[in-house]
């Protein structure tokens, strides 16, 4: 018996080994020869065997019979293209945009394929478990060659253990590629080749990053897992100091020039680079000449130079909670184009005409010569705004004592405070999502250990300038998008709302008692703006702020113009900050090309560069958060003795996500620590419930915890219930 079930089993393997030699290269014919060749078999029986498989298959119409002796794999719409989601144990889902739902790999079928990895798919035409599946056929590109992890030494070979939880295998190294590191290390690996029959892949390590728990290891790790650089090469640093910087006579004739026309900033306390400022001017008729003024990048930041090669790779300067990575050498983000006060500077500048319904009458865009007569911090700004007077106190003002503002420049800001305000009513009527989520921010001590932490709220001033950056790139995006024939340029855009998910938001906030109404466009968005409102200063603000930007689109760049959902314009772009991003810096060129009176670009090369930036985008939002994540940890490591009133802000079957009202940070009561009681979870309540004594805890609720575990290196905070 025992033979015949091996000898079963033998031509079944040979039936899928013939498909998968057949899969991995579709275009080619084998015959039975070439088949046993590949397999490694020479025995008579193996190869009768191999011809019985393939006339079974052929029967079947999995191959098909191309001419006598020679068989193809039959190609078929069940071949698809997508990307690699990794989750548990080393399975994953297949995401694309031509299938209806994600498709589930097992991790016996990912054929090497890692997380992000675009790949070709074949999807079975059985469903199990009511899902689809299907196998990774080819890995058309890798995501990521490089990983952050830890070095484990053995004496003739060693292995990083990646930190990334989507990283299913160890990467192994020879000694002779391991950069002297110590065992225990932080290090970057590189990928080099992943033999046929080995369980994990050859790498080589690239840099020592430090020892684990270290801050400056840590952060250098978020950066380094992303692939984002927090260094400039010598070269590119060397090409930016030899930029002439200065304000000659030769180019201010080729500018508006606006020096006489007040203007001032009004930024954080702690900015280095001014990106923005605002010039007012009132008119002979009543109405008010208020222009945008943006540091004009692309003046100094040439196309097919080092520099503009290096600011487009990295695309976005990368905000972390100790440290600003920029996109340009500090040469020019923090000197040569930042609108200090005090200082003539080039500028590329949207000029409006606004009454006092703030309609625009005239606009005019294109470069000018700026003189900046004040800086003024946001908090500064707002005492201005709030009290109606000049005298700024000591405790906010920026020089830490009390002065008093010019009259002029007082009175520009509550007029434009004035005018944001009826611009922000008209948005919020036109549809707009009003979005006001708190953010968390460190004070920091002198080695950059967090000693407190407080939230940056926005402020009239805040929105004040929010306002008028919002109206430049509205214009600006206008002012091309509507000239015919088209021309390519360079729009952020916003799709609309997913179903499914606002559906989930719908179930989840009406356990606080929150309805919705997704009847139309104009009740949704309605709705939301209800919703986002009413929970204001209320224990699930932040969840639910969360949960609803989590609904949204991601907006992206594009040159394919679909509109901007969440702020209710049809025509967007980015103009305003290009210091901090390189798609403003692109909108800037076009916009000047296209004021020469060019015909249009390449909308093809552009929208690979969008790619890339949306792209660049979402890996310096996700080193963002994880630098968030990290502190967050640092600084409930020295409050583990304390006991915190928290919200339910997420509940799995593993256990419940407890976030501290007072401080956001958020972590996890595994559901083994629940004392008292075996607790099972209950999707459609949102929540974890006893066997035996009926205690629920559900999504929203209050519960009081205490630090079990505080993982640096992992950026992880375990919790238990203060019962």
């Amino acid at each position: 018996m025992k033979r015949k079930k091996n000898k079963k089993q033998s031509v079944n393997n040979y039936s899928q080994s013939i498909l998968n030699l057949l899969k991995s290269d579709r275009k080619k014919t084998f015959n039975h020869k070439q088949i046993a060749a590949k397999l490694k078999v020479n025995d008579a029986s193996s190869r009768n065997q191999i011809i019985k498989n393939l006339h079974k298959l052929t029967a079947q119409k999995e191959i098909k019979e191309v001419e006598r002796g020679k068989f193809q794999i039959i190609s078929s719409t069940e071949y698809f293209t997508g990307k690699v989601d990794m989750a548990a144990r080393g399975n994953a889902y297949i995401i694309s945009d031509t299938l209806d739902e994600d498709v589930f790999i097992a991790s016996n079928n990912m054929h090497k394929a890692l997380h992000g990895d675009t790949v070709e798919l074949y999807i079975y035409k059985r469903k199990k478990n009511g899902r689809q599946e299907g196998e990774i056929t080819q890995i058309i590109d890798r995501a990521r060659t490089e990983y952050v992890g830890v070095v484990q030494l053995n004496e003739k070979f060693s292995f990083v253990v990646p930190d990334s939880n989507k990283m299913p295998v160890d990467i192994f190294v020879p000694l002779s590629k391991t950069m002297k590191a110590e065992d225990g290390d932080k290090v970057l690996v590189s990928l080099e080749e992943w033999p046929d029959k080995a369980d994990c892949p050859n790498g080589e390590i690239i840099k020592i990053l430090g020892k684990p728990g270290d801050h400056n290891t840590e952060i250098h790790s978020i950066l380094a897992e992303y692939g984002l650089p927090y260094e400039f090469p010598a070269e590119v640093e060397a090409f930016a100091n030899n930029i002439d910087t200065s304000i000659n006579k030769e180019e201010i004739a080729k500018r508006r020039d606006m020096r006489s026309t007040l203007t001032f900033t009004i930024d954080p306390k702690d900015a280095k680079d001014f990106d923005d400022a605002l010039s007012f001017k009132e008119l002979p008729n009543g109405n008010y000449e208020i222009g945008i003024h943006i540091a004009d990048v692309s003046h100094y930041v040439k196309e097919g130079t080092i520099l503009d090669d290096e600011a487009y790779e990295r695309a976005t300067s990368v905000y972390l909670v100790d440290r600003v990575v920029p996109m340009l050498p500090e040469v020019l983000s923090n000197n040569a184009c930042s609108l200090r006060p005090l200082e003539e500077k080039f500028t590329f500048s949207a000029v409006f005409e606004i009454n006092k319904k703030a309609l625009i009458e005239n606009q005019w865009f294109g470069r000018t010569v700026t003189y900046s007569d004040a800086r003024f911090a946001y908090e500064e700004a707002q005492h201005i705004i709030e009290t109606k007077e000049g005298v700024i106190p000591a405790e906010i003002a920026i020089s830490g004592q009390t002065y008093t503002t010019e009259t002029a420049i007082k009175n520009a800001i509550l007029k434009l405070d004035e005018l944001a305000k009826i611009l922000r009513a008209k948005r919020m009527k036109s549809g707009a999502i009003s979005f006001d989520k708190t953010e968390v921010k460190f004070n920091l001590d002198a080695v950059n250990n967090p000693v407190g932490v407080f939230f940056k709220t926005s402020k009239d001033a805040n929105k004040l300038i929010e306002e008028f950056m919002l109206l430049a790139n509205k214009k600006v995006a206008e002012f091309i998008g509507k000239q015919t024939p088209q021309k390519t340029f360079i729009y952020r855009i916003h799709d609309e709302a997913d179903d499914q998910k606002l559906a989930g938001l719908q179930r989840i906030v009406s356990q606080f008692g929150h309805q919705l109404n997704f009847k139309n466009k104009e009740t949704t968005t309605h709705s939301l703006n209800t919703l986002l409102k009413n929970v204001k200063g209320t224990k699930e603000q932040n969840l639910v702020d969360t949960l609803t930007i989590r609904c949204m689109s991601k907006a992206v760049y594009s040159t394919k113009n679909i509109g901007h959902y969440g702020l209710a314009f049809k025509y967007y772009s980015h103009f305003t900050s290009p210091i901090r991003r390189y798609p403003d810096v692109m909108a800037h060129r076009l916009l000047q090309y296209y004021l020469e009176g060019n015909k249009s670009t390449s909308a093809d090369v552009y929208e690979e560069k969008c790619k890339h930036a949306s792209n660049m985008e979402y890996l310096a939002t996700k080193a963002e958060r994880d630098s968030i994540k990290y502190m967050q940890v640092k600084y409930m490591q020295d409050h583990k003795e304390e006991t915190f009133l928290g919200v339910i802000s997420g509940v799995t079957e593993w256990g419940m996500y407890v976030e501290i009202i007072e401080n956001k940070c958020e972590g996890m009561v595994r559901i083994r620590d629940i004392k008292g009681d075996f607790y099972r979870f209950d999707a459609e309540e949102f929540a974890l419930i006893g066997e035996r004594t009926k205690t629920k805890y559900q999504l929203g609720d209050e519960v009081e915890v205490r630090v079990k575990h505080a993982d640096l290196v992992k950026k992880h905070l375990d919790f238990i219930l203060n019962i």
